[in-house]
């Protein structure tokens, strides 16, 4: 009797293991979907990170790629600036006190002086811009001859009576200034036998350019022609050495008109009051050849030049502001007829172009 009575008890202690199978089954379906969430997850990290390392690998290849090109583009453009952009000896024009406040900054008083030196041509003597020269041995002839060819002026009245593609040789035929085989060309030094082709070359050079500009009326034309041969080094330095024999050939023939009692300007007496420079030849030697190698022209053959070329050369000399030579003129003689070009220069030895 008490064994039946125990059996239900019995039953109810198993009752709840009944319920384990369907704890077991939740417990296995919760771990199963912890195991498939964990290995989703890994594999969405995994592709995360690829997708990540694959994105910052890209961006690295197309920065990496940028750069090459932007330098590869850099050096093209400027390959192509230099290869067609023009060297100009005379730059454009810029704004004279621009130009003063960019080049003579802090308070020395060097620099306070050619401040208000800028400021007196500005203001009282009109001039508004500047025309800087390039730096060289030539530049006082390349300022010079620039005005002359930019303006159009016409032939010297001595170059309208003569050819002076043939005065090379009539100072050696007809004069017999043999010396002048030592002619120096700039910094090709002596040149010898060969000097007198050289020298018509060119002179021709010279009175055919002179020839051109002159006869342009149209001033942007010749703005246009100047920036094609002051773009020339080759062209130019010719032109100058052109320049340089002119004066030459003058100081030869006024010094043969003093040996005849002659009346001369004063300009050529002092010259040749020089030791350095007694004759023409000692003047080539010790003061010509040496312009365009090394120096350029000193102030009295600023005279010469003015006078070869029957221009008056009005000079600026900035570093002499507030004396009586600050302005000055070469030459001094010079006739009323003959143009009037304008410089300016800092130090007597460099010279830039004023604009009005």
């Amino acid at each position: 009797m008490a064994a039946r009575r125990s059996a239900p008890h019995e039953r109810d202690r198993e009752r709840p293991r009944a319920a384990a199978p369907g704890n077991d089954q939740v417990h296995s379906w919760t771990l199963v979907t912890s195991q498939a969430l964990d290995a989703a997850w890994r594999v969405a990290r995994g592709s995360v990170t690829l997708a990540v390392s694959l994105l910052v690998a890209t961006l690295c290849y197309f920065r990496s790629l940028h750069q090459r090109l932007g330098h590869r583009l850099k050096w093209w453009i400027g390959y192509l600036q230099r290869k067609f952009k023009r060297n100009l000896s005379v730059e454009a024009e810029v704004d004279l006190l621009s130009y003063c406040a960019r080049e003579w900054k802090g308070e020395t008083p060097r620099a306070k002086l050619m401040r208000k030196a800028y400021e007196e041509l500005f203001w009282r003597r009109h001039i508004k811009c500047v025309r800087q020269v390039r730096r060289d041995n030539y530049d006082a002839l390349r300022s010079v001859l620039f005005q002359i060819f930019s303006q159009g002026l016409s032939f010297p009245t001595w170059m309208k009576e003569k050819d002076i593609v043939k005065l090379p040789e009539k100072l050696l035929f007809s004069q017999g200034c043999n010396w002048i085989q030592q002619y120096s060309f700039g910094p090709e030094k002596y040149t010898g036998s060969n000097v007198f082709g050289k020298l018509r070359k060119c002179v021709e050079l010279l009175k055919a350019q002179w020839a051109g500009f002159s006869g342009t009326r149209d001033g942007h034309r010749r703005g246009r022609m100047c920036n094609i041969l002051f773009s020339d080094a080759i062209l130019e330095y010719k032109l100058y050495e052109a320049l340089k024999f002119i004066m030459l050939y003058q100081v030869t023939e006024v010094y043969e008109q003093m040996k005849t009692k002659k009346a001369v300007p004063s300009l050529f007496r002092l010259l040749f009051t020089r030791e350095t420079s007694s004759d023409p030849l000692s003047f080539m030697m010790n003061h010509l050849n040496s312009v365009g190698d090394t120096c350029g022209l000193e102030q009295i053959d600023m005279f010469i030049l003015g006078y070869s070329l029957e221009v008056k050369i009005k000079v600026f000399r900035l570093f002499k502001f507030n004396s009586r030579d600050f302005e000055v003129c070469y030459p001094e003689e010079s006739l009323r007829e003959w143009p009037e070009i304008c410089l300016l220069t800092e130090n007597d030895r460099h010279y830039h172009i004023p604009v009005f």
